[in-house]
C-alpha cells in the first residue's frame, strides 16, 4: 500500500442521523476519508447508543456504525445551537439526515432553506415513505418497511412470514443515499452545482423486490416463501449428508449436468426430460428434492463439499454467526482490524470495498460529544455556549 490521498479526502459532512440508514451511509463515507460530523442530542445522542450493551458495554449497532466520526452535542432547538449548525453547514459539502418527518423542517434546516443558503451543497434527506402521498408522515422502522413492501411477504418459511435477520431496508436506505451522495459530489466537480436528495426506504426496498414485483404484475402469482430454497431455481436449498447438510445452487443446466453426472455419479439424469431443464426441474420442485437428497445422504459432508467444488457446483456450508467469525476466508485475505473505541480496541471488518493503493481508514468510535469543545474551537464558538450544549433536538 502507498500513501495515496483516501477517495473522499477533503469532503466534509454533517450528519444529523439516528439508528442506522444514516449513520450507515457516513460511517462508509468517513471509510473512504471524509470528515463526518455527527449532531446528537444533548445527553442522550443518537439513541442506536442505547440498543444493548453488547460490546464491552457499548451498543453493538454503535460501534458497526459509528466508527470514524466526530461527535458534538448540539440542541438545534436552541438559538446557540442552530447557530453552531448553520456554521458547520457553511463549512460542509454535504448534510444528511433522518430524522422524523419535517423535523428538520421544524427546525429551520429543511432542504429548502439549506440550499438556498449553499447552492453548491448537497442535502440528502432519509424518510420512510418520501415527502407526499398517504403515507408521508407515517413513522417508520426497518421491521414495519419490511412488512409495508411485501417483502416478509416472501420471506420465511411456508408456514409462517418473517423479516429478515438484519435490517435490509435500512441497508438498502443507506447504500442508496451513499451511491446518490457520491454522485452528486461526482457531478458537482464538473458543474460546480450541489443537489437535492431525498432516500425513501420504502422506495429503496421496494426497488429490492424486483423480480417478485414482475412476477405477480406479469405472471399472476405471488412468490411463494421458501425458507432456504428459491422460487424460480432447482435444485436450490439445503440437502442431508451422513452427517449434516450442505447447501446446493444449481443455477442453469450446465450445473445440473455437473451435479448428477460428475458429483453424485448418475449421468443418465443428464438428459432425461422430467429434469433436463430448469422450468422443467421447478415444476417437479418436490420430486427433484427428494431425489437429489436421496443421493447427497450416501456423502459425508465434507467430501460432498469437496467433489461439489471439485466439479464446480456452487455450495455453501449453513454457518452461524459464530462460523462467520472464524471464517478462513476473513483470515486468509487479513479482513480484521482493530478499532479503537471508549472501552478499549474491539474487532472489525475492512471496508468491503478494497482499494490497492490505500487501506481505507477505520476510525475511532466516538464517545457522546466527545468532539465538541474542539469543534466549537475550531469555529471560533465561544458565545450562547450554555444553549448550545443543553436542551433537545
Amino acid at each position: 500500500m502507498t500513501a495515496e490521498p483516501l477517495p473522499l479526502a477533503g469532503i466534509t459532512v454533517v450528519a444529523v442521523e439516528q439508528a442506522v440508514a444514516a449513520p450507515l451511509a457516513t460511517r462508509h463515507l468517513a471509510d473512504l476519508g471524509a470528515r463526518v460530523i455527527k449532531i446528537e442530542r444533548p445527553g442522550e445522542g443518537d439513541f442506536a447508543r442505547a440498543y444493548d450493551d453488547a460490546v464491552h458495554g457499548l451498543a453493538s449497532h454503535f460501534v458497526w456504525l459509528g466508527r470514524g466520526k466526530e461527535s458534538i452535542e448540539l440542541d438545534l432547538a436552541s438559538p446557540g445551537g442552530r447557530e453552531t449548525a448553520l456554521a458547520l453547514v457553511d463549512r460542509a459539502d454535504v448534510v444528511i439526515s433522518n430524522l422524523a418527518p419535517g423535523a428538520m423542517d421544524r427546525l429551520g434546516f429543511g432542504a429548502t432553506a439549506l440550499r438556498e443558503r449553499r447552492k453548491d451543497l448537497v442535502v440528502v434527506t432519509i424518510s420512510g415513505y418520501g415527502d407526499g402521498g398517504p403515507y408521508t408522515d407515517r413513522k417508520a422502522y426497518d421491521m414495519l418497511v419490511q412488512a409495508e413492501s411485501g417483502l416478509c411477504s416472501i420471506t420465511g418459511t411456508p408456514e409462517a412470514a418473517a423479516k429478515t435477520g438484519v435490517p435490509v431496508s435500512d441497508i438498502a436506505t443507506g447504500m442508496y443515499a451513499l451511491s446518490a451522495i457520491q454522485s452528486a459530489l461526482f457531478r458537482r466537480e464538473r458543474t460546480g452545482r450541489g443537489a437535492t436528495v431525498e432516500v425513501s426506504m420504502f422506495e429503496a426496498t421496494a426497488e429490492w423486490m424486483g423480480h417478485p414485483v414482475y412476477t405477480r404484475m406479469y405472471a399472476g402469482r405471488q412468490v411463494e416463501r421458501m425458507g432456504l430454497s428459491h422460487a424460480s431455481i432447482c435444485p436450490y436449498d439445503a440437502f442431508p449428508t451422513r452427517d449434516g447438510q450442505v447447501l446446493i445452487g444449481v443455477q442453469n443446466d450446465r450445473g445440473w449436468a455437473a451435479l448428477v453426472r460428475d458429483v453424485l455419479g448418475r449421468p443418465e439424469l443428464v438428459d432425461d426430460e422430467r429434469y433436463a431443464t430448469n422450468i422443467a426441474r421447478v415444476a417437479r420442485r418436490a420430486e427433484v428434492d427428494a431425489l437429489i437428497g436421496s443421493l447427497t445422504r450416501g456423502f459425508g459432508s465434507v467430501e460432498l463439499a469437496g467433489r461439489l467444488d471439485e466439479f464446480g457446483v456452487p455450495a455453501a456450508r449453513l454457518n452461524d454467526v459464530a462460523g462467520l467469525v472464524d471464517h478462513p476466508q476473513l483470515a486468509a485475505r487479513d479482513r480484521w482490524r482493530d478499532v479503537e473505541t471508549p472501552v478499549g480496541p474491539v474487532r472489525g471488518l475492512l471496508p468491503p470495498m478494497t482499494f490497492t493503493d490505500v487501506e481505507l481508514p477505520m476510525g475511532p468510535v466516538p464517545a457522546l460529544g466527545q468532539h465538541t469543545d474542539a469543534i466549537l474551537a475550531e469555529l471560533g464558538a465561544n458565545a450562547r455556549e450554555e444553549d448550545t450544549h443543553h436542551g433537545t433536538t
